[in-house]
């Protein structure tokens, strides 16, 4: 977790998945407080949340990809502020509207409040990890036979990559902004807590059991180092080795 697979560089420590630890401060204090702040703090608390979420994409994936024409890393910033942006907006639109149009019915309330929030995330969590490493599904990555040997560029190894990394990216924060909220519709209804300091102690407890728990089941979903058939490449590769299965690195 310390050293990058393809370059061999040392990974900052924040950006290293025992580092993940910092988005779960800032995601536990905008899942606390989601029925309490403004919607422009829950803008500013997406905005840090995806902001990390982004370097540590950014700093974890694949390091292969070339380009003749412009620095990768590059775009790849560039094309990151724009997807921190977008989902940060994206995050706090339900919220703005409710508040901006007074819509405070129980119903409205149940679904900007409890239902949108946890795919809203999952989905801008994997939006930015697509936009953030699109030059690997556009230039291709490595992908190598049984002994490393490199064999080939692939486009389509790069698409199975970041699809399985977003998709991965997706199930962790959805679940984990999705499951203690249903745990705590059945505290409520037992009225186990009693106070609301309680509840509030019980609420923080479980997202952070739930982050805690889903983060090294987000990362096993798929292997770091993934595996595509031969078939599935492109002609120029089937044509330069024998090889039934090839792979390359997934990143995370």
């Amino acid at each position: 977790s310390s050293v990058h697979p393809d370059t061999d560089n040392i990974i900052p420590v924040l950006f290293r998945p025992p580092g993940s630890c910092l988005s779960f401060y800032i995601y536990t204090s905008f899942s606390l407080n989601l029925n309490f702040i403004f919607a422009y703090s829950l803008s500013f608390l997406q905005f840090l949340f995806h902001t990390y979420t982004t370097g540590f994409t950014l700093f974890n994936g694949n390091g292969t990809t070339k380009a003749e024409e412009y620095s990768v890393q590059q775009k790849q910033v560039f094309c990151g502020l724009g997807a921190i942006s977008y989902a940060a907006c994206i995050g706090v639109i339900p919220i703005f509207f409710m508040n901006r149009y007074t819509l405070k019915s129980p119903l409205t309330q149940l679904v900007v409040r409890k239902l949108l929030p946890a795919p809203l995330l999952g989905l801008m969590s994997a939006f930015t990890v697509a936009v953030v490493r699109s030059p690997e599904f556009e230039n291709g990555i490595e992908v190598m036979d049984r002994n490393g040997k490199v064999v080939g560029v692939s486009q389509k190894a790069g698409e199975k990559a970041v699809k399985e990394t977003a998709l991965s990216r997706a199930a962790l924060f959805g679940t984990a902004f999705s499951l203690p909220a249903v745990l705590m519709y059945f505290v409520e209804r037992t009225n186990f807590a009693k106070t609301p300091r309680a509840l509030a102690s019980m609420r923080m407890m479980m997202i952070t059991s739930v982050l805690a728990g889903m983060l090294p089941v987000s990362l096993s979903m798929f292997p770091q180092c993934g595996e595509i058939k031969r078939a599935d490449l492109e002609p120029e590769i089937l044509a330069s080795t024998e090889e039934t299965e090839l792979f390359y690195n997934r990143g995370i």
